[in-house]
């Protein structure tokens, strides 16, 4: 039963991430939406799948480094896309730009 919870849990996540994709105006917030949605909605539901399934002691443990992978892969990532972007002259819609404070 306590699959459900998570899998509720990732696919709430993503549901909220896919309307903070439509609703965000800039492509700043739009990223973080896309962001929380794949990490906090893809652990959810491999979670969910590591309790549902009756795999193997091994492929649970593949899940488990997946799950690793995207919880350290995926915020870095989108780090780095965000910073080409302001690299690259796109500008946040935002009054007071933070990071451009840090790096002038």
């Amino acid at each position: 039963m306590i699959y459900l919870l998570f899998l509720v849990f990732g696919y709430s996540i993503m549901v909220f991430g896919a309307l903070g994709l439509v609703r965000f105006p800039d492509l700043y917030t739009r990223l973080h939406a896309a962001t929380k949605c794949d990490t906090g909605g893809m652990i959810g539901i491999i979670l969910g799948l590591v309790f549902l399934t009756d795999a193997s002691l091994f492929i649970k443990a593949k899940m488990f480094l997946l799950l690793f992978l995207i919880a350290m892969i995926n915020p870095m990532v989108s780090h780095a896309i965000a910073r080409g972007a302001y690299k690259m002259g796109i500008k946040p819609q935002v009054k007071v730009d933070m990071y451009g404070w840090d790096n002038p």
